[in-house]
């Protein structure tokens, strides 16, 4: 095995990383506020991947000016989800929660199924076709555009948390409900807000990861699970530990991808989150509240 191929290994791993963390990102801030496990989080990024392939198939729109467009929608999505259903249901059992948000996945994953068949779908942008090469290392462009637009959304969203009105009123929720509607917050509102929120950065994650994949009707459990070990790994209610744990899993994904065969590969995923777990069972840096800072 040669040096070259670790280190494209691991810059191959570290851009799919940040990938990971901004999906990883809504997981952490949902649950963060609400304590819901979302499980409908993975369906939500197929819409995302759908309205940029739509939008760039039938209008030609270049598939990074659909980011916007995908914010919107998955936005007004996720906060009609949240008030309307998860609302109903917030004070009960959370085995409920769960089973609501299963539902809501499998409904959203056969509307499209119905909806687009079950073909698979991709989009080739011009001129990102070639990769950047620094000597005999490859950097995919549209990997590298995915990671630096991730690394923007996370600080956009430590910037909203630590530096507005709305972003006190979601930490104060998070740290203590009660005490927030006692200071006038209206924590209906707050919920709906952040669930919005963690929806549209499912919306900016499938955007960007259509350049370099394909979008299915059941594309999104192929990045679910991995968006709930890296949410995990980073402390649930994290955001900037989910950027972390996102890097090492990728990065773990890719190195392992090299020496391993497939089925191997995943153990090694896995037996990491086992692992941190074990020995620090909150994740890599602590969790239960949103926090903008470790």
């Amino acid at each position: 095995m040669t040096g070259v191929a670790i280190l494209q290994a691991t810059v191959d791993g570290l851009l799919m990383g940040g990938v990971y963390a901004v999906t990883a990102v809504g997981l952490t801030l949902i649950f963060g506020v609400m304590e819901i496990v979302n499980f409908a989080h993975g369906a939500l990024m197929m819409l995302g991947m759908y309205i940029t392939y739509w939008l760039c198939t039938l209008f030609g729109i270049n598939p990074y000016l659909t980011i916007p467009i995908s914010v919107v929608v998955l936005f007004s999505i996720g906060f009609l989800i949240q008030r309307y259903l998860l609302n109903q249901i917030i004070k009960a059992p959370q085995h409920n929660q769960l089973l609501l948000t299963l539902g809501i996945m499998l409904f959203i994953e056969n509307l499209a199924l119905f909806l687009w068949t079950p073909d698979t779908r991709s989009i080739q942008i011009p001129g990102l076709e070639k990769s950047i090469m620094l000597g005999e290392l490859a950097i995919n462009k549209p990997k590298l555009f995915a990671f630096v637009i991730a690394l923007v959304v996370t600080v956009i969203l430590y910037i909203i948390l630590r530096k507005t009105t709305l972003g006190r009123a979601i930490r104060a929720t998070s740290q203590e409900r009660e005490g927030a509607c006692l200071v006038g917050i209206k924590v209906r509102n707050i919920n709906a807000v952040a669930f919005g929120i963690g929806a549209a950065c499912a919306g900016v994650a499938g955007s960007i990861i259509l350049p370099f994949f394909f979008a299915s009707p059941t594309v999104g459990g192929v990045f679910l699970l991995r968006s709930f070990v890296v949410a995990i790994l980073g402390g649930l209610g994290n955001f900037w530990g989910a950027l972390v744990a996102g890097l090492i899993i990728g990065l773990s994904e890719s190195l392992s991808g090299l020496f391993l065969s497939g089925s191997w590969n995943d153990l090694v995923i896995y037996g990491i989150f086992i692992l941190v777990l074990f020995l620090r069972p909150t994740g890599l840096f602590g969790g239960g509240q949103v926090s903008g800072s470790h």
